[in-house]
């Protein structure tokens, strides 16, 4: 349940800059290159009438216009519908983040969700997987179905969106409850990528040590570019403006 390509350089072409700094006309452009003929190749794949939901990811230079060109192209293509009502709800600035910080600020959403409706996650890019595990928490935890992921580039090491038994087993027993009390989120809520960097630490002093850390080079980093955080801490201090439990649905299945 993940459909990626990797061939070509996605940041070599020459309308990336300005597509990830919010230009549609550019975010197309590259988009048409880089990704159609690719698309077209899995046409099967997809039923008709499937939802294309995409981050609205807010990059430190502007809006990523990435993410939801794409879904709008795999949309036409595959006979489905953009959803417009889910948004993200933080601000997370992960461009350029290493791990931890990216563990240290997790992206959150809201918005309307389809009961019973199919969804495809879309982004330009991944890594450690985080924010398309949050997203589709969100849209299960509503009522939707994720039946599918589409991405442009997977930077991590594991492509699964699900973390290995072994390595959630190995996080409990080393870390016990305090890892649900550093990060806001059980184990098994980790994406395969977030939950082999974690077993890498051997203890949750070293997990704390880390974060503390990450909180720091976040803050150092969007200082550079002109960008002071409003202030995010939570309890566990892991997360960015707003805590990662969900609303309860109301009756349509929108978040509140």
């Amino acid at each position: 349940m993940f459909l990626f390509t990797q061939d070509g350089p996605l940041k070599a072409h020459s309308a990336y800059k300005q597509a990830k700094a919010g230009d549609k006309n550019a975010a197309l452009e590259l988009v048409l290159d880089f990704a159609v003929s690719w698309l077209y190749e899995h046409r099967d794949r997809f039923g008709p009438g499937l939802l294309f939901v995409a981050p609205h990811a807010q990059e430190a230079t502007g809006d990523n216009a990435i993410p939801q060109t794409l879904a709008a192209v795999c949309a036409a293509i595959f006979q489905g519908r953009v959803d417009t009502e889910i948004v993200q709800s933080d601000r997370v600035y992960h461009t350029g983040a290493d791990p931890m910080e990216r563990m240290a600020a997790r992206a959150q959403f809201e918005g309307s969700v389809v009961p019973g409706a199919g969804y495809v996650l879309v982004d330009d890019v991944t890594s450690l997987g985080g924010t398309l595990a949050e997203l589709s928490n969100f849209i299960e935890a509503f009522g939707g179905v994720v039946k599918d992921v589409v991405v442009l580039v997977d930077a991590g090491r594991n492509p699964a969106l699900v973390p290995g038994k072994k390595f959630v087993r190995l996080i409990k027993e080393r870390f016990d409850d305090e890892f649900t009390k550093v990060f806001g989120i059980e184990p098994d809520a980790l994406t395969a990528n977030e939950a082999e960097y974690l077993v890498g630490f051997k203890s949750v002093d070293a997990i704390r040590n880390r974060l503390a850390a990450a909180e720091q080079e976040i803050d150092r980093r969007l200082r550079s570019k002109g960008i002071t955080r409003a202030s995010e801490a939570t309890a566990s201090g892991a997360h960015a403006d707003k805590g990662v439990t969900p609303s309860e649905p109301g009756a349509d299945g929108t978040a509140r």
